[in-house]
């Protein structure tokens, strides 16, 4: 069955990321006096960032705080702030190599392309502004996971870009990100092709833990699978 929607992720796979989110991570749970590592907040990558920041605060804390719903919201309000900050003005923002190739080779094959998102909608929405791909008609449109009941590892995302699409059978629909969480909800929604990103946030040992149809160390590679019958 023929390939109709590819639901891209976007940092790290389709946009640049440079521990840019680990990072604002980090600092956000430092200006609350708590300190996690890079790489700890790398392992979140994917998910819903309140979900990721409350997995983050279970792992620090023996027992739960009692204020643990307010740090959740502290967190992740100062996390927005920086992420729409960075991706507004940092000169270091921009397109993975050869993302927005294959997003307009897709499109040139009259397949829809979409992005999903472990983000808010106010931060998706500053990178896409700042990267011009409403503008440029790179993408059709976009899922953010506080548009949807459940984010990732679930297939609510995947299924609201189904439904945006017109489409009904997930046969006619390839996943492709950089996480773990991002192939499990590929594999959620029962997907024709899942395919793994090796130059994002997890290495190709961390994606091989996860079922995954392809892993590929150039995107564009993307192009050729969800061309297969």
């Amino acid at each position: 069955m023929a390939i109709k929607l590819v639901v891209f992720d976007m940092a790290g796979t389709t946009v640049e990321d440079k521990d840019f989110v680990a990072t604002a991570l980090v600092k956000a749970f430092e200006k609350q006096e708590l300190f996690i590592a890079t790489k700890h907040a790398n392992m979140k990558m994917g998910i819903p960032k309140p979900v990721a920041i409350r997995e983050l605060l279970e792992d620090l804390f023996e027992e739960t705080p009692d204020n643990l719903e307010e740090l959740i919201k502290t967190i992740h309000s100062d996390f927005i702030e920086s992420m729409i900050e960075f991706y507004q003005t940092d000169s270091s923002v921009k397109g993975k190599r050869n993302a927005v190739r294959t997003m307009l080779a897709l499109k040139n094959k009259e397949i829809k392309v979409a992005l999903d998102t472990g983000f808010s909608r106010d931060i998706a929405d500053a990178i896409i502004d700042r990267l011009g791909w409403d503008v440029q008609s790179v993408i059709d449109f976009s899922v953010t996971s506080d548009e949807v009941k459940n984010g990732r590892p679930h297939a609510d995302m995947i299924l609201k870009a189904m439904e945006l699409a017109g489409i009904t059978d997930p046969k006619e629909v390839a996943k492709v990100g950089d996480t773990v969480s991002d192939l499990e909800e590929g594999n959620s929604a029962g997907c024709k092709f899942v395919v793994g990103v090796t130059t994002g946030a997890q290495t190709r040992e961390q994606l091989l833990k996860a079922k995954h149809t392809h892993l590929v160390d150039d995107i564009y590679d993307v192009v050729s699978i969800v061309s297969e019958n």
